[in-house]
């Protein structure tokens, strides 16, 4: 290949790398065109499969920070540029290499980190989009519930204790002036009083 053709074709690979939410590499020996077809669809609008020289997508990666793709690089390679939902497209890759077994994921870029093909097979098994969303609402629907409750406890408990408060309030006032007067009454019974009693019949006699 010429050099200025080379050239091209490491700038088109670069740029796919840039605009790319993930990268996936895979080994495509014995796939037929018709379903590495299949697959390209199956990724979803905006994503691509295509079959790339290891030695100018190594040079493409390297400028784009992602040299940890070097080893990865070897045998008959084939790249998905994903531009979608990076959890959808490792869906439909794994789905698609279950029922094709050729098909083998080495690895690839995941927002603009360097992964594994156990990561891609990780990121594929992340429930939908749509339901993190639903159990993250349930989740915070749930946490509000408790927290107006632990709220509206409290406030609850200080009403029936004022409640009870009041009502008790005119009877312990009674009590309170009533044990003073009991307290006066019992002053009066002392020993002291009773012998002066004593004392004053006796000088009666």
């Amino acid at each position: 290949m010429p050099t200025q053709a080379k050239d091209a074709a490491i700038q088109e690979i670069t740029e796919r790398f840039q605009a790319s939410s993930a990268a996936v590499l895979t080994e495509y020996r014995g796939l037929t065109v018709a379903q590495l077809t299949e697959l390209r669809r199956s990724l979803g609008a905006g994503s691509s499969y295509a079959v790339v020289k290891n030695t100018l997508t190594k040079r493409a990666a390297d400028s784009v920070g992602f040299s940890d793709l070097g080893p990865l690089l070897n045998g008959p390679t084939a790249i998905a540029f994903i531009e979608g939902d990076p959890v959808e497209a490792a869906k439909a890759i794994r789905d698609f290499a279950r029922a094709n077994p050729s098909l083998v994921v080495k690895g690839g870029v995941v927002d603009g980190r360097t992964v594994d093909a156990s990561e891609v097979t990780r990121l594929a098994d992340v429930e939908p989009r749509e339901v993190l969303l639903a159990k993250l609402a349930g989740a915070m629907k749930g946490n509000l519930t408790k927290a107006a409750g632990l709220f509206q406890a409290p406030l609850s408990q200080v009403a029936r204790l004022a409640e009870a408060l009041k009502e008790k309030k005119p009877a312990s006032s009674t009590d309170e002036v009533a044990a003073p007067a009991a307290d006066a009454a019992a002053a009066d019974t002392t020993p002291e009083t009773t012998d002066a009693a004593a004392d004053t019949a006796a000088s009666d006699a």
